[in-house]
Parts: C-alpha cells; structure tokens; sequence
C-alpha cells in the first residue's frame, strides 16, 4: 500500500539491517498505494519487475562467465570480492543489499506454492530479508481489478455488477472542495495543490487535471508534503495541502515548526474532519481541532455547508497565514442558503439572535443546532443561533455579548472535548468572570469504533435527541 513511500520504513530498515538476525520482510507490491503510487521508489521498483526474475538472471550471468575460458572463474571470484555483489552486477542500485539486506525477488505474489518455499528459504538465513512479492491489486475479482483505486475503499455493492447499491445523488464536501480549487486555481496562477497519495480520495485530481503543471502527488508522505508546502510558500507560490484529517496528525512536527514557526500561507484542507462512518476507528478525525488550537500562529476554520466551504477557499486565496479549513465526510449540507455573510477574519455569524439559550455550533454541528434549536422553540424556550465559522481564533466579541445576554451557552463541535473549540470558548467566558453557564457537547475522549456515522453520533451524544437532551437538563439545573 506505498508504504515505502513514509520515511518510517527507512528508519525501521535501518535499525533493521544492524541487527544482524533473522527477519523476514515482505513487501507486497502491487503498484498502487490508493491510487497508483509515485515517486523514486516506485520507479526503483517498476526497474526491478521490468527485469527477469533475479535469480535467472544471477544464474545466467554466472553461467556465462564461467564458461569463458581461463578467466571466467576467476572473474566471477573478482565480483563477488569487490564492493558491488553479484546481485548489484545484475541488477544495478541494489537499495536493500546495500545496507545489508538480503533481496529475494521479484516473486510472483499470486503463486502461495512459490511464496511459501521462498519464505521458508528466507528462514534459513541469520540476518534480515527482503522477499518482494508482485501482486495486481484487486486480483481475482474483475471490477476490483479493473478500477481498485474505487474498491480501495467501498460501500455496499452488487458483488455481480461491482456497481454501488446506493449512487452519489448529490455532491459531498470532497466534490465541493475540488470544484472550489479548481476556481482558485482559475483566480490566481501561484495556486498549487499538495496532496499525499490520494488525488481521487480528496477529489484534487481535478484539480491534477486542469493544472497538472502545479499538483503535486508526494505519496503517502505526509511530513514531507507539509515541509514541501513551507518551502513553496517561501518561493511566493500559494500552496494547499489537502489531506485527510487523521493523516495529517503524522505531520504535526512540521506544521509547528515548518509552516507557523514561519507564519509561512500554507492552507490546509482538512477532508473527512470528525466522524467517518465505515472508514473505521483509525481513520477518525476526531482531533485535528484540539492539536491545531495549541499551535501559535495557526488559524482554523469550519464551515457550515457546501457555500460557506466555496467561501472559505476564496477568502484563503489572499490570506497570508497558517490556515486550516476543515470539512466532513459525507453529503454536503445545503440548508441555510440565505445566510451567507461574508467571511471575516476571526468573525462568527448569527443564524438567530434571541435569549436565555445560546447554540454556538461549529461546522457541521450547524445543521444539527438548526434542529435543536426548532424543538426547543416549540416547548417555549428562547435560544440563539450562532455559527462559529472561525475555530480559532474565537470570536471574542461575540462571547461577550453572549455571556450578557444569556443564562446558558451550549458548544457543539465535531471533535474531542480536551482542547476542543468548546474549551476555547469556555476559557473566553470564564476570563469575562461572567455567571452564565457553559455546556460543551463534543465527542468523549475516546477512539470511536467503525459503524454508520449516524450510529457513531448517537454513541457520542452528538444526535438531535441527545443534544436537545443534555441542553433541557443544563437549563433546568440553572
């Protein structure tokens, strides 16, 4: 899956090659990481399989020599002596034989028989090896094998047809976010897109498409994605990396010390922010508000629906700091088209102005405040609607005037609680050393395990039901 793409595995295969024991690597190669893999290493690889089987062509060369008369033993014994093995003779640039790993290969990773007499060989040996195996992602199922960056990642199917039993009937926020750079791309010719191993899955292959000239495809590398953007920006290009929310907490390191310990105007589009269904527990993203807050210099941004996303890549085009903009998996919410104030930097937008209740909800949680904000109304109860827009920085003016005219603030966000927007907003309101009352409803402090997102949020408290819930219970203790 790229994995030789991430500068772990370097670090793992050099700590590996000086423990001088047993250990059997296989690196299943199949040309692909989610799309087709880039990069030197995948050209590394694509020279090996292009060439004969090695130990063919080791047999053969040595056969060849030795039949030279008078010199040829001797010629043989001369290259296994010198620097460059055999193996480097025959193949040239032996990467893994160069740092003392044994390279078995390539092997046909659809033959079990063959892998398993290989593997037992490699047993035998008394340091590292490398066994690489060919395979053809999606082999043995026909639509799998025809289009495998699809069924990387795939919902329910017709295992007859390999279609989708249920076809995208309206854009989601990938589709919104792709159209809109293409836009940017459009407005303004320094607009370059970064994205690690995943142009279909960000939709920026799009974007690949009409500029191919300024897309990048790093692989699955996301600490160098992120420093490559530093450095872009310090060249006067306008970059945007776009990844998923869980794989951008790989390049933490970087964004602190590559992008804002510079204030460099690197944008981050920040896909499938929060909950992600059948995605799975890994692929949460659940955290990128609370480890983005804490880094000095980083601006954040949530919109509400797919106008406010389109908004927020134009602003981004001429802001010259750290930003994130972080959008949800799923269909893009269309609700609340009149309300499209402009973006102002580090400013929120009423959607309700009323009193005793205030819903500040950021992002995707507008929608499900929209709800809330209904049902309470019909059992009489007073309550503002405020779109947080910005998560940091937090619009102070705003909470001010809120903490005085209300008895009661709820937070909603997509996101953990520790560190989360509502903490933000929680230590704005304690600094006003106001008597209102702050309930932050977030997602627990825990890994959320795979199911429906609609599952995932009634486990988090998040649903109308249990928000409207915990707010009437708030309410009451007052």
């Amino acid at each position: 899956d790229g994995a030789l793409t991430g500068g772990m595995a370097y670090e793992a295969l050099n700590n590996a090659a000086q423990r001088k024991k047993n250990l059997i690597i296989i690196l299943n190669d199949n040309d692909m990481s989610i799309s087709h893999s880039v990069g030197g290493m995948q050209e590394y690889l694509s020279n090996i399989r292009a060439c004969r089987p090695y130990n063919d062509a080791k047999d053969l060369v040595s056969w060849s020599l030795a039949h030279i008369p008078y010199v040829g033993p001797k010629l043989i014994r001369d290259i296994k002596k010198t620097k460059s093995s055999l193996k480097q003779f025959v193949v040239p640039g032996m990467f893994f034989e160069d740092m003392g790993i044994t390279y078995l290969g390539p092997v046909n990773g659809h033959d079990i028989r063959g892998l398993v007499h290989i593997i037992n060989e490699a047993k035998r040996l008394d340091h590292p090896v490398v066994i690489h195996a060919c395979t053809k992602k999606g082999a043995g199922y026909r639509p799998a094998k025809e289009n495998p960056s699809k069924f990387h990642g795939i919902g329910p199917f017709n295992p007859k047809t390999g279609l989708a039993l249920k076809e995208k009937t309206a854009p989601d926020y990938t589709d919104v976010a792709a159209c809109a750079m293409v836009e940017a791309g459009k407005k303004d010719k320094d607009v370059a897109v970064i994205c690690a191993a995943m142009p279909d899955g960000t939709g920026m292959s799009a974007f690949e498409k009409e500029f191919p000239d300024r897309f990048y495809d790093v692989g699955i590398a996301e600490e160098h994605a992120v420093t490559f953007a530093a450095g872009l920006a310090r060249g006067g290009i306008k970059p945007y990396v776009c990844i998923y929310s869980t794989f951008l907490q790989r390049a933490y390191d970087q964004i602190l010390h590559d992008v804002c310990i510079q204030n460099l105007p690197v944008t981050f589009l920040i896909d499938r922010s929060g909950l992600v269904g059948n995605d799975g527990e890994t692929h949460q993203g659940t955290f990128d508000i609370s480890y983005l807050r804490s880094i000095p210099n980083m601006n954040i941004i949530a919109p509400k629906n797919e106008a406010e996303l389109r908004a927020a890549i134009d602003f981004s085009i001429d802001f010259n700091a750290p930003l994130a903009i972080r959008y949800p998996k799923g269909e893009a919410w269309s609700g609340l088209p009149d309300f499209n104030e402009p973006v102002i930097y580090g400013k929120s937008e009423y959607i309700y102005k009323d009193k005793d209740i205030a819903i500040i909800a950021a992002g995707s949680m507008v929608e499900t405040g929209v709800k809330v904000r209904e049902s309470l109304k019909k059992e009489g109860l007073n309550v503002t609607l405020v779109n947080a827009r910005f998560i940091k920085p937090v619009d102070e003016d705003m909470i001010r005037e809120t903490v005085i005219n209300h008895k009661l603030i709820v937070t909603l966000e997509e996101n953990v609680l520790t560190g989360g927007f509502g903490m933000a907003v929680l230590n704005s309101a304690n600094n006003l050393e106001s008597s209102c009352k702050v309930l932050n409803i977030a997602i627990p402090n825990v890994y959320v395990e795979q199911g429906s997102r609609s599952r995932q949020m009634i486990e988090c408290g998040l649903d109308e039901e249990s928000v409207e819930k915990r707010i009437k219970e708030a309410y009451r203790t007052l």
